[in-house]
């Protein structure tokens, strides 16, 4: 196409012809264009353990069907998250900073301990808790959008909400809320012209501030009684109370990015497939006791975290394949949601599935998503309070995407709210 994008078709064409080897799925304008489903149906097809040679993130081994994501996922033995090996994305350890502590990208015990700290937060008893006070929240955001005019979702609706649940679990000032996602979208930011930061000492300066917001919470917080909120947890729990201070600000750079990006990415997710669904958007009004299911199924088919990087820590046979010590192993979430050899329909948006919760988007064993219950209470509440109030609300323009291959998810989504009659 004229503007360098690329059609599904198109993709697909080239997709098919060219030589198996040269494949490579981690490329950012594909998934901006949403153009990345051929790459991963042949590699699911021919390849499903698969070796890049080179490319923008330099080789590594894409692992594309559910089982042999969910092989690696939990077998954290021999595939390691460890930050100093590379982390948890497929281009961690190539920035020319220091690569930042953080529990996700730690190995037992070390994981362990550092995510029991914070686990209650989100635990089903704190969840009931927060459940009144998301929801007073999500009916206020609904009863403040403008009727019959077009505005843009994600700012008004799915930043809100997100940002201001953010805001409570660090016990942040309700007025700095917005700044949250923001961060959050900085840290996962690739540096480029006219980007959310545009040079990599532009992201360095935006950490720099990052950090010592944070610093002030911590100081706050260390030096009073024990709270329920993430920080006040981290800075009194006998297992990170001690911790430097970049180990520090790494957690809640994780703890930022993941309360932001699936909850914020699946309720834009969910007003745009139902639009490109009008017979299951019908069958969700006339059925709100599907929400729950739908829920899941937007989850798993927009996959808001595309995938997650591991590290091999000794020499192991997948798939017929012997990946070799040191060598990088990405994990395509994205693509195991879609494997037809264990989910049905995969490529169907379907809200009443039978197995709506047989995803693989918050991940498997000790690295599961912490606040994937979280997510979906607020992706709940939201939608309940939706069909309360509104019949319809009309997607009436073209998403922006996240030029990214790790975040799957939406800059921009213009909607409109038509008047009643």
């Amino acid at each position: 196409m004229a503007d360098g994008s690329v059609t599904l078709d198109e993709a697909r064409n080239a997709v098919w012809s060219a030589p198996l080897e040269s494949l490579d799925p981690a490329q950012p304008a594909l998934f901006q264009q949403d153009a990345m489903w051929p790459i991963f149906d042949r590699l699911r097809a021919e390849a499903p353990v698969h070796f890049t040679e080179g490319g923008e993130y330099g080789p590594y081994w894409s692992i594309t069907r559910y089982n042999d994501i969910m092989a690696v996922d939990t077998n954290h033995q021999v595939f390691s998250s460890d930050f100093l090996l590379g982390g948890i994305t497929i281009g961690g350890g190539q920035q020319n900073f220091e690569p930042l502590p953080m529990f996700i990208a730690m190995d037992p015990p070390r994981h362990d301990v550092q995510r029991k700290a914070v686990s209650p937060a989100v635990s089903p008893a704190n969840l009931q808790l927060m459940a009144p006070l998301i929801r007073e929240r999500a009916g206020a955001i609904l009863d403040g959008l403008p009727i019959g005019e077009t505005f843009d979702w994600v700012d008004l609706v799915s930043k809100e909400l997100t940002a201001m649940t953010l805001a409570t679990l660090f016990d942040a000032p309700q007025e700095d809320r917005r700044k949250l996602p923001y961060w959050s979208d900085v840290v996962t930011a690739i540096p480029m012209p006219g980007g959310i930061v545009e040079s990599l000492e532009q992201k360095l300066e935006i950490f720099q501030e990052y950090q010592a917001y944070f610093n002030v919470l911590w100081n706050q917080k260390v030096n009073a009684p024990p709270t329920g909120d993430m920080i006040s947890m981290l800075a009194h729990h006998p297992a990170t109370r001690d911790m430097a201070p970049r180990e520090y600000f790494g957690n809640v750079v994780l703890l930022t990015v993941g309360g932001n990006d699936t909850t914020r990415n699946t309720i834009s997710g969910s007003v745009f497939e139902l639009n490109r669904n009008p017979d299951q958007y019908a069958k969700l009004r006339a059925d709100p006791s599907l929400i729950p299911s739908m829920v899941s199924e937007t989850i798993r088919y927009q996959t808001p975290l595309a995938h997650m990087r591991r590290t091999a820590l000794e020499d192991i046979e997948l798939g017929g394949q012997i990946i070799r010590k040191g060598d990088k192993v990405v994990m395509w979430y994205v693509s195991g949601n879609r494997d037809d050899s264990v989910i049905e329909r995969p490529n169907d948006y379907i809200i009443d599935r039978e197995r709506p919760r047989q995803h693989i988007s918050f991940g498997f064993g000790i690295h599961r998503c912490v606040g994937n219950r979280l997510a979906e209470l607020q992706l709940q509440i939201i939608w309940e309070e939706i069909l309360k109030r509104f019949p319809e609300i009309v997607v009436v323009g073209e998403p922006k995407r996240s030029y990214s291959v790790f975040v799957r998810g939406f800059e921009t989504l213009p909607v409109m709210i038509p008047r009643r009659l």
